[in-house]
């Protein structure tokens, strides 16, 4: 066994439960306590699928950063997050900042991985595409709220005159 320097998915792999934790208390944290409770507390996908969706959504993020995906990859890994906390209203930083706060995450747990400064840089700048990426996600899902309320706007309308006519 080696103690020279650890590789960046080395240290991402041998931290990743812990840093996932820390990632989903993060963001539960967005959430008033009764509800954060809630979503830590009901493992049932089908009783709870806010729950479960930052689950698997943060994993699946934690792993395309982890293995240098694509934007439109990290996109699809952070669509499912961005899509429920679009309609719930959040501000665009709130629903797009729990990805910020993996960056100060990563550095705190791999702080004594002995991570190269390259390495620590290329996660940085992950860690970015990742933001642009769920940001792009957030706006898609905004735009598209707006125009399902645009058709409804418009419906009502014709509806209202025929009724009047």
């Amino acid at each position: 066994m080696s103690n020279g320097p650890v590789g960046r998915d080395e240290a991402l792999t041998a931290k990743r439960e812990r840093i996932l934790e820390r990632w989903l208390r993060t963001v539960l944290e967005t959430y008033p306590a009764d509800t954060a409770r809630f979503l830590d507390g009901v493992a049932d996908p089908f009783g709870n699928p806010v729950g479960h969706t930052l689950r698997t959504g943060l994993a699946s993020l934690y792993d395309a950063l982890a293995g240098g995906r694509s934007a439109a990859e990290l996109a699809a890994a952070a669509d499912g997050i961005v899509r429920i906390r679009a309609v719930q209203e959040f501000a665009p930083s709130a629903a797009v900042g729990f990805v910020h706060a993996l960056r100060a995450i990563l550095r705190e747990e791999l702080a004594g991985a002995g991570l190269a400064e390259s390495e620590r840089a290329a996660l940085e700048d992950g860690v970015d595409r990742m933001a642009l990426a769920a940001f792009d996600v957030y706006v898609r899902c905004r735009e598209k709220l707006f125009e399902i309320r645009v058709r409804e706007i418009r419906e009502a309308r014709s509806v209202a005159a025929r009724v009047g006519a």
